[in-house]
């Protein structure tokens, strides 16, 4: 594991965030009048970016997208970022990478303000040297880029040492678009083989497998 670089996305990866993330996507859309009763729909919405979901889902007009996104942060902000815990194990690979020599980064379609929130909440922001999400304004949303501003700050390593690990196929393909190692875990909220046929390098079914990866 010395010299690893480990790329985390944050939500269905690290923390089972699906609680907080529903409830806020739920308030939103009733008080847009909307109503949505598919839980299973519901939580395949965890990862892509809000402004993904709600246009491709509920409104393509710009102007109920972004009222829906200022909605939803309007719940999120202040409980649904605290419906949210640890995946089993996490705190374990997080310190068996950092203790064997790894550099671990933060690479999520969320906030970043938001994720910064969740690190500290959580207590594990010492593990990581670099994060990188999204911005409030609703840009840097594409995993690509977000991806590449975590390189970037990492000082661009070999991607031969570099991983990403994610739950959907947007860590797995912006992993791949840089030459990353790619790991999918199965654990988190990637629809029935999603992950598959995004075909990451190494597919897990527990946070604890992700060492066995490395």
């Amino acid at each position: 594991m010395k010299n690893h670089f480990v790329l985390f996305d944050l939500d269905g990866t690290l923390t089972d965030s699906s609680k907080g993330i529903v409830n806020s996507i739920l308030y939103a859309l009733d008080k847009m009048g909307v109503k949505e009763e598919d839980s299973g729909r519901l939580r395949s919405y965890v990862g892509p970016s809000l402004n993904e979901t709600f246009r491709n889902n509920y409104f393509s007009n710009d102007k109920d997208c972004q009222q829906a996104i200022k909605l939803y942060r309007e719940y999120y902000a202040k409980k649904g970022i605290f419906e949210n815990t640890l995946y089993k194990d996490i705190l374990q690979v997080l310190k068996t990478i950092t203790d064997s020599g790894g550099v671990i980064a933060l690479a999520t379609a969320k906030p970043s303000y938001f994720a910064k929130i969740i690190i500290n909440h959580f207590g594990i922001n010492n593990y990581f040297n670099s994060i990188v999400g999204s911005h409030l304004r609703g840009t840097r949303t594409d995993k690509n880029d977000i991806i590449f501003e975590v390189l970037d700050q990492l000082g661009f390593p070999d991607s031969k040492d570099v991983y990403m690990v994610g739950d959907r196929k947007y860590d797995v393909l912006g992993g791949k678009s840089h030459g990353l190692k790619t790991i999918g875990v199965e654990y988190g909220y990637g629809t029935d083989g999603e992950l598959l046929k995004a075909s990451p390098d190494f597919i897990i079914q527990s946070p604890i497998q992700i060492l066995e990866c490395l």
